[in-house]
């Protein structure tokens, strides 16, 4: 059973991560890989939407995916968006980066390869990951307009959507504490963080939400 106050914690950190941002048409849309199959439906509504003429997938594997996704997780991201109807020659996939990072710089240079000027880039995440996956691309793409975007929905849609409580709160655990460590490594830009988004954050760290904190030392 998870407490109301963990809820309440996790609420919070939820709400922060968004950057609520209002979509807007881009050079590109890079999709992040993950878990979540839901960043690849959300970009392919973008791009329905007429926002980007181009989507990247990027993401290989990790812990999380190398079962559900052996293929890797942006090729998986391309086959779903190939069955909603997206033309082959509207997709580019990057299969090889690890994280965050990766996807980012490795987008970049793909782009570079095929020719494709970028002036700006929605960038599409799972919802409780936008933040972090804005602060990173500020940090290694800073000439670009970075607008973020995921999947419109609730914290309570979004876990019922994965039917793991455990694995959501943990993640969200896991972003907050990148947005506090990750700038000093040179990750990403510095943001101010919120006393009371501070407080939910150790609170949930207490309560043992930590399986994908990285170590500090």
């Amino acid at each position: 059973m998870t407490s109301t106050q963990a809820w309440s914690d996790a609420q919070r950190l939820w709400d922060f991560q968004q950057m609520h941002h209002e979509p807007r048409p881009c050079s590109v849309g890079i999709g992040l890989g993950s878990h979540d199959l839901g960043v690849a439906d959300a970009t392919v509504d973008l791009y329905r939407r007429g926002m980007m003429p181009l989507i990247v997938f990027t993401g290989a594997t990790s812990r999380t995916t190398r079962e559900r996704m052996p293929r890797g997780e942006a090729e998986h991201y391309r086959e779903r968006a190939m069955e909603l109807g997206v033309p082959t020659d509207a997709l580019l996939v990057e299969p090889n980066a690890r994280n965050t990072g990766e996807n980012i710089r490795f987008s970049r240079s793909l782009l570079v390869e095929h020719g494709v000027d970028v002036s700006s880039v929605l960038l599409v995440s799972k919802p409780y990951e936008e933040r972090r996956a804005h602060a990173t691309a500020r940090k290694l793409w800073p000439e670009v307009e970075i607008v973020s975007a995921s999947a419109p929905m609730t914290l309570a849609e979004y876990v019922d959507s994965i039917q793991n409580t455990r694995l959501v709160l943990d993640m969200l655990v896991g972003a907050q504490q990148r947005l506090l460590i990750y700038p000093e490594q040179g990750f990403m830009i510095r943001q101010e963080i919120p006393e009371a988004v501070s407080a939910a954050y150790d609170r949930l760290c207490s309560e043992g939400f930590t399986s994908r904190l990285v170590p500090t030392s």
